[in-house]
């Protein structure tokens, strides 16, 4: 056992427990990368030292690194990132003092007649023999009165537990989900390698995926596992076809239910053939088909789990109603936030009780929330209605994706970072690449002042590039990162790729006109305050400023430099 800050490490129970006693949930490859920390205090561990322990004979990006190291830091609540610290250029470090425990040893392990000077000097660990072990209290018949006693005992004890908790004893198994290889269809000299490593990172995605067991049937599995055995009796199967298609690569994936046949989803991503980076390739296949099916996956099992929390309207009618509302703010204009709204409020006067559209009704409001589209009044309101809302349906579905993101969303919006941190990494428990989440855990870390954090966690949403609507927010969110850091030319080439995605509020423009003038390009800074000016009349120094609430010194002293760079690009002062 190891003890540090008041945690311990507890390698006989696979458990971490707080400094309260209490245990603290981890996902195996996470309990597993924080005893190699453990077993290394206080030693730098580079990223590829670490990727091969935890990950032994499976390619991983640093993606996937980089998301243990930051469930980690959750864990431990190591905001200030001084425990599990990063050595630039190196690795990381656990920076806490270890202490190895050794585990008292069992009564029956202990010699009969032991000297006083030879017993633990720890009371807690002071075992008392008897000081005759061959004579028992009981004689041979008492023992079998003992061990008759304690059978009915256990007997009806699982009696009363069927009666009263069927599920105590027979508690319900994950569902199993054999990963088959990705067929290779695409008549191309790189196909063969190509799918063999989609289909290792989509393992990987579903395998951080909580209740779920993830097999793939082609090696042999931990603990003795037979996993081609296993997944000849998995509930589900994901099966997928590469192909090239003319300048692209196509992956068609699906999951089946094994004992009918059906397929219950499918997905289909296409990347461009032409880029050199062949790993940013496989990842966005890996990461589109991922998210399409994890999400599909979740409604199916949330389905299955809880039939009577189902909407009293057809799931397919609210996800049509959602849909079209979505479509009418792609391009994020206040004028299609309006249309969104009443669509969805109308679907939900006509059907009161659909969770679907009352969740989807308060992820619009919390968007306008942050847009800033709403009177100081209509957002108190709006955020009442949403914390009503999200409270009635977590309870009804505490695993839904949709739900969570949404809950993740709220305490984003209404300034409780921290805590969004741990809801939002809640919605990559059930999809990993979702880049939603992401940007709202990196949105969080820069309110908090941990900008290369946020950086990364950016990086990674533009690799898996999903969904692809929100593709603006974490390019935005990329350059601000680099803004803050005093990186002005880093930061102009992510605000143009948002740009040109959306033009949003005109923020952007500002934020770009920003990086132009840290940068040193002043008639660009101009040109693309004028910009953002025309979009947005009115804005001044006094009204551009960020939230207050909850946010880190270091975020408000690094903002107010950026809101300076605008003033001298030619924002008014009031």
């Amino acid at each position: 056992m190891f003890r540090f800050a008041g945690f311990e490490l507890d390698q006989q129970r696979d458990e971490l427990r707080g400094p309260d006693g209490v245990g603290v949930k981890l996902r195996p490859k996470t309990f597993e990368m924080l005893r190699l920390f453990a077993t290394n205090s206080g030693r730098v561990l580079s990223k590829q030292e670490l990727m091969e322990a935890i990950w032994p004979n499976v390619h991983v990006g640093e993606d996937s690194l980089f998301q243990g190291i930051r469930e980690l830091r959750t864990a431990l609540g190591d905001d200030q990132r001084q425990m599990i610290k990063l050595v630039s250029g190196r690795g990381y470090v656990l920076t806490a003092e270890v202490a190895v425990l050794e585990p008292a040893p069992a009564p029956d392990a202990i010699s009969p007649v032991q000297p006083i000077d030879a017993l633990p000097a720890s009371p807690t660990e002071i075992v008392i023999a008897p000081s005759h072990p061959q004579r028992s209290i009981f004689g041979l018949s008492g023992r079998v009165a003992a061990a008759a006693a304690v059978f009915c005992v256990v007997i009806g004890f699982a009696v009363a537990a069927l009666v009263l908790r069927p599920d105590f004893i027979f508690k319900r198994t994950p569902p199993v989900i054999a990963v088959i290889p990705i067929v290779d269809a695409s008549n191309d000299p790189r196909g063969g390698a190509m799918a063999g490593e989609v289909t290792s990172r989509l393992a990987d995605g579903f395998a951080r995926i909580d209740d779920i067991r993830i097999v793939t049937p082609q090696s042999p599995g931990a603990r003795g596992d037979n996993k081609t055995a296993l997944a000849a009796s998995a509930d589900f199967e994901i099966r997928g076809e590469l192909q090239r298609v003319d300048q692209s690569w196509t992956l068609r994936s699906r999951i089946v239910k094994r004992a009918t046949g059906e397929v219950q989803s499918v997905a289909t991503i296409t990347v461009d053939a032409n880029d050199t980076d062949e790993q940013l390739q496989q990842t966005r296949l890996a990461a589109g088909a991922g998210h399409l099916l994890a999400r599909r996956l979740n409604d199916q099992l949330e389905a299955d789990k809880s039939p009577a929390a189902n909407d009293s309207v057809s799931m397919g009618d609210s996800k049509v109603v959602i849909e079209q509302a979505l479509a009418s703010i792609n391009k994020t204009t206040r004028e299609r936030f309006g249309m969104a709204q009443t669509i969805l409020q109308k679907a939900l006067a006509d059907k009161p009780d659909s969770v679907n559209v009352a969740v989807a009704l308060s992820a619009l409001q919390l968007r306008g929330i942050q847009m800033r589209w709403y009177s100081p009044n209509d957002a108190m309101a709006a955020e009442a209605h949403a914390s009503t809302t999200l409270e009635r349906a977590l309870r009804a579905r505490p695993n839904s994706i949709p739900v969570l993101e949404t809950y993740c969303r709220f305490l984003s919006a209404t300034n409780h970072f921290l805590e969004s941190l741990v809801a939002c990494a809640r919605v990559l428990s059930f999809d990993p690449w979702n880049g939603g989440a992401l940007y709202l855990v990196g949105l969080g870390q820069i309110f908090l002042g941990r900008f290369e954090d946020a950086l990364a966690t950016f990086q990674q949403a533009d690799r898996f590039d999903t969904p692809a609507v929100s593709r603006w927010t974490w390019l935005l969110g990329a350059g601000w990162a680099n803004q803050l850091m005093g990186r002005g030319a880093d930061a102009v080439p992510w605000f143009q790729r948002s740009i040109a995605i959306t033009k949003a509020s005109g923020r952007t423009q500002m934020m770009l006109a920003a990086a132009y003038q840290q940068a040193g390009q002043f008639d660009e800074a101009k040109a693309a305050m004028q910009e953002g000016l025309k979009m947005v009349p009115g804005t001044t120094r006094l009204n551009v400023g960020p939230p207050t609430k909850n946010t880190s010194p270091i975020y408000l002293a690094a903002t107010d430099k950026v809101i300076q760079f605008m003033v001298d690009a030619g924002l008014p002062e009031k």
